[in-house]
């Protein structure tokens, strides 16, 4: 694997620092779990759904926590309790644990969130602030820059 030493641009650069971090620990990709699969969708111009697949999960046993850029879903199912003298031949369901996190972009703020048919729906949206907003400034003219005019005294007119 080859490794981009970004020590160089932090030098030169104020602010970037998150985005050099990101693009660093994208590199352990190999180590990120891939339970449970998800969807990230953009559902309009500042909207966004993550969908997860966490069949057999109850809201109860589902948290998200939004907390400094970064939405943390996690799920801890409750042991069920033991019927009988059943015993499982396979077990293709999965049950485990898990902790998944997403980072956020700056003013990107969680909606809502649904759970339907064992799909967890997380509705986001970019709400910029109007400070942030590109915003149209009127060019005024200077007064010094209307025409001039010289105004002239009249002598006043001698009496024959």
């Amino acid at each position: 694997m080859r490794h981009v030493d970004f020590s160089p641009l932090y030098r030169s650069t104020v602010g970037f620092d998150r985005l050099f971090n990101l693009l660093d620990n994208r590199g352990i990709a190999d180590q990120t779990p891939s339970y449970p699969p998800y969807n990230i969708e953009r559902t309009g111009d500042n909207t966004y759904r993550i969908t997860m697949a966490v069949a057999g999960f109850d809201e109860k046993e589902l948290s998200l926590e939004a907390h400094a850029h970064v939405l943390t879903v996690k799920g801890e199912k409750a042991e069920a309790p033991s019927v009988g003298e059943s015993e499982y031949l396979y077990r293709g369901i999965a049950t485990r644990a898990f902790e998944r996190r997403f980072q956020l972009a700056d003013h990107v703020e969680v909606q809502s969130a649904s759970l339907k048919n064992g799909l967890l729906h997380i509705d986001l949206l970019r709400n910029i602030p109007e400070a942030m907003k590109p915003r149209r400034i009127a060019i005024a003219a200077e007064a010094g820059d209307e025409g001039k005019t010289i105004e002239a005294q009249v002598a006043p007119q001698q009496i024959n």
